[in-house]
């Protein structure tokens, strides 16, 4: 039987799991970001005096990791799952598991996602056995066709100890089947640091567990998808899959750099934008498609303040939704009618809730006036081509003007696009072509800064963090994107990361150099 509420098995506080030191000096070899990627960094800093939470992430980056972290075999769909009642969590804040398996019994092994000498997460706790149940099928609720497991909490964690950052919590089946739950253990504030912020609304949209998600139905048609997702529902596949493509292996290059470091989610942002403030930069990791209006508002707001802000990727801040309270806590339903916009209850009383494409009317936003980038479409594979070799962002990689990265645009892409809304002065550092259904474009990345200080930079591909572990093997696809690449996407992000670090880089960086009039002809 289940545990009665209030009973649940709790986890945390004490029977505390003691890891073994291990060296890893080995292991750079063969870790997902490669030796050569690692070796083309310039010597890490020195420790000045520093606050605690500078000296807290430098102890904690330093710390042994384990290889141990990965899933073997995730089983069939029923052998494991669950989910967590939070995104995120404050250090020392209780958060339930909801787990089903058709298994005994599961452990809970609690990984923090990181550099670790190149093992690249550590294991914080384990649980001892919990007794397994198959819980029963997930309701739909009609009117939003809203899947939601509605699960009785598993297992209560106490994370106490826990340090700030990315974790994947990995279901342990007795059955030897693994399934993750991701989690961040997020930072109250960011004053002086580079803050990562995880995209969980994102990686719900996309969410198919249960037969629904916000692009299908059960039968995968567009008519039949969800208008609302919720979170109180595992995710699908190995349960970490949009973190582990477009997230994680920019967060391990962040934490091997040594920078001070904050970590938050788009929902947190929405919430309360606390930890923006003061900030040296804010990055947008990978996929970042669905941004609510506050959250944009705060962003923006940041950026002004002096706040440099950095989208690896591309299609970030292209969907407006809003967040909806769900079985477990408020925020926990994320609401997109899309192209079914007049059928959202926010039409058209209230437009600027409306939820729909930024850009689209009724209240047209269009997402370049804080990108500086607007998203034209999929799927696309094309080179990604440098035009100014010589900026600060390319410095050390030693590429040529007009020399090509195969395969790194796609499988979507951003571009300047003439009349659309910008802030100038930008500059667009690659001008790459391609085609897509037959039409001729271009992708771009592109550079500008803002009267306060900030410079935001958007690389206008979807696959840049990606290839932070081209040619590696790490997750078994590089869409054909080589070493090289890997080495050039690599040292671009170590230069922005570092100089975003510094503070507004308006102020020690040299300017961009308006050049959109040339590439694509004035008005």
């Amino acid at each position: 039987m289940p545990p009665a509420p209030g009973n649940e098995p709790r986890a945390g506080r004490g029977d505390r799991h003691v890891i073994a030191r291990r060296r890893f000096l080995g292991l750079c070899a063969g870790a997902g970001l490669g030796a050569a990627a690692a070796a083309s960094a310039p010597p890490l800093p020195g420790r000045p005096p520093v606050a605690p939470e500078l000296h807290r992430a430098e102890t904690e980056r330093d710390r042994p990791g384990t290889s141990d972290w990965r899933i073997g075999s995730a089983g069939p769909p029923d052998a494991v799952t669950g989910y967590a009642d939070r995104v995120s969590v404050t250090p020392g804040e209780e958060c339930g598991l909801h787990v089903s398996t058709t298994a005994a019994s599961f452990r809970v092994s609690v990984f923090r996602v990181g550099w670790y000498g190149g093992a690249h997460a550590r294991l914080v706790w384990r649980s001892g056995p919990v007794p397994g149940r198959v819980r029963p099928a997930p309701r739909l609720l009609p009117a939003t066709r809203t899947v939601r497991a509605d699960w009785p909490r598993s297992l209560t964690l106490a994370t106490d100890g826990w340090p700030e950052g990315a974790y994947l919590l990995r279901l342990d089946a007795d059955s030897g089947h693994r399934h993750y739950v991701p989690l961040v253990v997020r930072s109250a504030e960011g004053t002086g640091r580079t803050v990562l912020v995880h995209a969980p609304a994102t990686w719900q949209a996309y969410n198919r567990w249960g037969g629904h998600s916000l692009y299908g139905g059960a039968l995968g048609a567009y008519a039949d998808r969800s208008l609302a997702v919720s979170f109180d529902r595992p995710y699908d596949g190995n349960g970490a899959g949009k973190f582990l493509v477009y997230e994680w292996a920019a967060v391990v290059l962040a934490e091997r750099l040594g920078l001070p470091l904050a970590y938050s989610t788009g929902v947190d942002v929405h919430r309360d934008p606390a930890v923006l403030r003061g900030a040296a930069a804010v990055v947008c990791l990978g996929h970042d498609e669905y941004w609510t209006p506050e959250q944009r508002h705060h962003v923006t707001d940041a950026r002004d303040a002096g706040a440099n802000v950095a989208f690896l990727g591309a299609n970030t801040c292209f969907r407006r939704i809003r967040l909806e309270p769900g079985a477990t806590g408020p925020d926990r339903t994320v609401v997109c009618y899309k192209s079914a916009y007049r059928s959202d209850p926010c039409y058209p009383s209230r437009p600027a809730l409306v939820t729909t494409d930024f850009r689209r009317g009724p209240a047209a936003d269009p997402e370049s006036s804080l990108t500086g980038v607007l998203y034209e479409g999929y799927p696309v594979d094309a080179p990604y081509v440098v035009h100014a070799a010589d900026h600060w962002l390319h410095r050390g990689t030693g590429v040529r003007p007009g020399e090509g990265f195969a395969h790194l645009v796609g499988v979507e892409y951003d571009r300047v696009t003439p009349g659309a809304p910008v802030p100038e002065p930008l500059e667009i550092t690659a001008h790459s072509p391609l085609v897509r259904a037959g039409h001729r474009s271009h992708a771009d990345s592109a550079y500008y800064t803002v009267a306060g200080g900030a410079g935001v930079y958007a690389t206008g591909t979807l696959r840049w963090v990606e290839a932070l572990t081209a040619g590696t093997g790490e997750r078994g696809r590089d869409h054909g994107m080589d070493v090289r690449t890997r080495a050039f996407v690599t040292r671009t992000t170590e230069n922005l990361l570092r100089a975003f670090a510094e503070g507004p880089a308006a102020r020690h960086r040299p300017a961009p150099r308006p050049n959109a009039d040339e590439l694509y002809g004035a008005g």
